[in-house]
């Protein structure tokens, strides 16, 4: 599935590509035309509640498989349609803003399952959105400007009913953000206006959805201020919300490494997925 509203400049030398790495790894970078790959659950197990499946990469690639594919696969599992999105990766070359570029399509995303929620028997209230690093800097800003017009399209919502942000970027505050990140979002020397913008920690409102976040204290790529701020932010502003620290697992894990204790946050997210209402205890 793929849409428009892309607002590309002509590059014929930026063409999609592929990185394999020696461990059989797929990255994808120079993403020009964003789609869903789509993945249904079996019909005896499907709940009705859906999921869009940010992969991270920081802004430059998305690890489509461990942050993608196989997190698909598991929401299956759970009874969710999930909706792995080939997000567009901000580049000025190709993009006449490139900071709003990601958003776009999260929001698109969003919005084409709502239109279509019958046709995958999908509950519209029940529609929401995990991100992996850098992905979850797109997870938490389309969870805090949904509501923004940046570009044109129908009425349908584009709120997550719900927010997974799992060892996510949040800011891009200099003293706690992903540089490569901010650099690649934002540019090389944005605004105050512009950080303070996609610092989503600052942005969180009283319609912000509920969020589980995720994070490691040895994270020596994202600090884990990002997640406890944004936390904060969410019980300041009366949002429900969970966060995990584990003490070790680093960065990138996706669903966890074999004997890490961060292998135990999909079971707690499952349960907090039941808590709140988006599927059914086993």
């Amino acid at each position: 599935m793929g849409w428009k509203n892309s607002r590309l400049i002509t590059n014929a030398k930026y063409t999609e590509e592929n990185i394999v790495l020696e461990n059989g790894t797929v990255l994808i970078q120079k993403v020009t035309n964003p789609t869903l790959n789509i993945f249904l659950p079996e019909k005896e197990k499907a709940n009705g509640s859906a999921i869009v499946i940010c992969p991270g990469g920081g802004y430059k690639v998305l690890a489509i498989d461990h942050e993608g594919i196989q997190i698909a696969k598991w929401f299956n599992k759970l009874g969710f349609a999930a909706f792995v999105l080939k997000y567009r990766l901000p580049n000025d070359s190709i993009m006449v803003n490139k900071s709003i570029g990601p958003l776009q399509d999260a929001q698109e995303a969003i919005r084409f399952i709502r239109r279509d929620c019958a046709q995958w028997n999908i509950n519209p209230t029940k529609v929401g959105i995990i991100g992996f690093s850098a992905g979850a800097h797109l997870a938490s800003t389309a969870s805090t400007h949904f509501a923004e017009k940046v570009y044109n399209s129908d009425s349908t919502s584009a709120r997550p009913d719900f927010s997974l942000l799992i060892y996510p970027v949040i800011s891009m505050k200099n003293e706690i953000t992903h540089i490569g990140s901010k650099r690649n979002l934002l540019g090389e020397n944005p605004s105050q206006e512009l950080i303070f913008h996609f610092s989503n920690e600052e942005q969180v409102g009283k319609f912000s959805p509920p969020t589980f976040l995720v994070h490691s204290q040895n994270d020596n790529t994202v600090p884990i201020q990002n997640s406890i701020n944004y936390f904060l932010a969410l019980t300041k502003s009366n949002i429900p919300g969970e966060l995990h620290i584990f003490e070790k697992g680093g960065h990138g894990y996706g669903m966890g490494r074999e004997n890490g204790t961060e292998l135990q946050w999909t079971e707690m997210c499952k349960r907090w997925l039941i808590q709140r209402g988006m599927m059914l205890a086993d």
